[in-house]
């Protein structure tokens, strides 16, 4: 099930990529998406990690909503990074100097790894120890 803001259906990129084509009359370059390492879910964002596009497959849809949104909400923020990460590419390659970007505070990819790594391991840990009898 993949919806987007005005309900269209349908798509599939991969983890931290900007789409080649705009959607919605919003500049391609503008938008950045994340995937879930299983695939089920995905997201197409603004550079701020706004949602113009969220696809959901079935498999994730019998997790907790809590659980659910939570996940949304990391690959939304993994997307914003991937942005930021692209223009401060960006701006070194036009000359912008370093120092200049640094103070711009801008996400590196190093920053990216360790948010999807502490990620990943949030969603190996269980959610409660208890177990039902």
């Amino acid at each position: 099930m993949a919806m987007n803001a005005r309900g269209h259906s349908g798509w599939d990129h991969s983890r931290a990529h900007t789409p080649a084509v705009a959607q919605d009359g919003v500049d391609a370059h503008a938008l950045s998406t994340a995937r879930s390492r299983s695939g089920s879910l995905a997201v197409v964002t603004t550079q701020q990690g706004l949602p113009v596009s969220v696809r959901i497959d079935n498999s994730a849809l019998a997790k907790d909503p809590a659980v659910l949104a939570g996940e949304i909400l990391r690959l939304c923020q993994q997307s914003a990074m991937a942005a930021g990460i692209r223009l401060r590419e960006q701006l070194i390659d036009s000359g912008v100097g370093r120092d200049v970007v640094d103070a711009m505070k801008l996400p590196r990819s190093d920053d990216l790894a360790r948010a999807e790594q502490l990620d990943d391991h949030d969603l190996d840990a269980p959610s409660s120890w208890l177990r039902s009898v």
